[in-house]
């Protein structure tokens, strides 16, 4: 199985199987949010992401697109201090991966990838970061992954962008990585599919 960063080109409807995770890690509440493909958004518990998660990557050998949203690539300044991507601050306010709610999904996104990276699987994966943080009303994690899928699949018509791995950082002077090289898991830089 080969786990990389997906391309901007490759974020098409028909480009491969298509999965969308809104993250969370509670620990009974259903904190996540799944939709494959076409089908219906399902809020439900990590333990039963990671198992429906298994079922799926095993059932077919067709590229996977996977989208969650969580950090997948972290950036750190010349001093080798953790530092915001572009994406992370919007006026005066931030969400950095390295903070609050960043870290919690980021460890989540850690332990599922590690599940899928130990399985042997032969299926490809594709890896897209979704961002969904900068909202101007709550939303479900329903909504959040029916947004993602929306800007995925028509980023011409929807209220949301696709940033390139080339334009997350925010200085030229930083460094970015997979969020998941210091878990021995490189899977590069995907790029970031932002809900506005």
């Amino acid at each position: 199985m080969t786990i990389r960063a997906g391309a901007v080109s490759e974020a098409t409807q028909h480009s491969g199987e298509w999965i969308f995770i809104d993250i969370g890690f509670a620990s009974s509440k259903p904190s996540c949010g799944l939709l494959v493909g076409e089908g219906d958004p399902a809020e439900i518990t990590f333990s039963q992401l990671k198992l429906h998660l298994q079922k799926i990557i095993s059932f077919d050998q067709t590229p996977l697109n996977l989208v969650i949203e969580a950090p997948l690539s972290i950036a750190f300044n010349a001093l080798g201090n953790p530092t915001g991507r572009s994406i992370e601050k919007r006026g005066r306010e931030t969400r950095y991966w390295y903070v609050g709610l960043g870290c919690s999904v980021l460890v989540a996104a850690t332990y599922l990838l590690r599940t899928i990276h130990d399985s042997n699987q032969s299926r490809d994966i594709r890896l897209f970061e979704g961002f969904a943080s900068f909202k101007q009303a709550s939303t479900s994690h329903s909504q959040d992954v029916l947004n993602l899928r929306d800007i995925a699949w028509n980023p011409a018509t929807s209220k949301g962008r696709i940033v390139a791995p080339t334009d997350l950082s925010a200085l030229p002077s930083d460094s970015l990585t997979s969020a998941f090289l210091v878990a021995g898991m490189d899977f590069g830089i995907p790029p970031v599919i932002i809900a506005e």
